[in-house]
């Protein structure tokens, strides 16, 4: 289970192992925690007290510090998981849910053609229609696509990463996903 980090306002830093949250907690470094606890470490017995020492991890903790302003510009790294966790599954031409083993990387303008590498030319296929469709344009095959491209947030690229969310996390970062997200339906 991993635990998500954020910064101080709230921003999505990270997923953390329960080890790496730990680090935290002992080095005084989060500032404020949401959700009830979701992990209990137990440590080594205190010699003068003789009691375990135990430290509650919470799904989510913000920490001291802050990333800069011009971190957060930057579009999420495009990787085929991610995209067709975004397309859930379906294609754009056809419109039909397949599993991820049927799916390809789809670009709108083909490569070959001057299109470009980036979430707004890619789109989620199955491997017949991609092979149908080959190096030409929408124009050219009068096709038209069942739903647009987009560039997700950071909370959805924070969802698409394919973590095992907890619902206290699911809940922070999608009240921060865009109303037009494919996450939210």
């Amino acid at each position: 289970m991993d635990l998500l980090q954020l910064d101080v306002s709230g921003r999505p830093q990270a997923w953390l192992s329960a080890k790496e949250a730990a680090v935290l907690y002992a080095s005084d470094s989060v500032a404020w925690t949401l959700g009830e606890p979701c992990m209990v470490l137990r440590g080594g017995v205190q010699r003068r007290t003789g009691l375990q020492s135990r430290l509650e991890l919470h799904p989510i903790i913000a920490v001291h510090g802050s990333v800069p302003s011009r971190a957060w510009r930057q579009e999420p790294a495009l990787s085929n998981p991610k995209l067709f966790a975004r397309d859930r599954q379906v294609c754009a031409y056809c419109g039909h849910r397949f599993q991820w083993d049927d799916l390809t990387r789809e670009h709108i303008v083909p490569t070959s053609r001057g299109g470009i590498d980036s979430w707004k030319n890619c789109i989620t296929a199955c491997r017949n229609c991609n092979g149908r469709k080959g190096n030409r344009t929408l124009n050219e095959l009068g096709w038209q696509l069942y739903y647009l491209p987009y560039v997700p947030s950071l909370h959805e690229d924070m969802i698409l990463r394919g973590r095992r969310i907890l619902a206290d996390q699911m809940e922070f970062l999608l009240a921060s996903v865009p109303a037009h997200s494919r996450l939210r339906g």
